[in-house]
């Protein structure tokens, strides 16, 4: 687990991931409304071929865009993703990978977040956008 350096990743840490995210290593490194980012390993998240498969980079890209609109939302409230989508643009066959999320728009009942996912090398590997929509949380029956 990430070392706790700010309130924003006590609240993801505490909250936490999710099964699908954790199953696929992702690791918090920073988490505020400006800026988040996790790794995710490469190993185990590859196609046949031994590329990081698609499907992973967008995991990465919808846990982080998700997450810091949780956090945007604020308390009683949350926010679902309604639209997502990626461009790949260069392969990982192995080593680590970093997603780097920033926010486009954060309004009050939508946001739309930005995901860079770059290799070890700096390199950019995907382009990820995400819209959440943000509604009242649902009441406990």
């Amino acid at each position: 687990m990430a070392e706790t350096t700010s309130p924003g990743i006590d609240w993801a840490i505490e909250r936490g991931m999710g099964a699908l995210a954790e199953k696929m290593g992702l690791q918090w490194v920073e988490f505020s409304l400006e800026r988040c980012v996790a790794t995710m390993p490469v190993e185990g998240n590859t196609q046949p071929v031994g590329l990081m498969h698609g499907g992973a980079y967008v995991v990465l890209g919808e846990s982080l865009g998700s997450m810091a609109a949780n956090l945007h939302a604020g308390r009683g409230r949350l926010a679902v993703g309604v639209d997502i989508n990626a461009t790949h643009t260069r392969s990982a066959t192995s080593g680590v990978v970093t997603g780097v999320c920033t926010p486009i728009h954060l309004g009050r009942t939508m946001t739309v977040h930005e995901i860079v996912v770059s290799d070890e090398q700096g390199r950019r590997l995907s382009t990820i956008r995400i819209t959440n929509l943000i509604k009242d949380f649902p009441a406990a029956s």
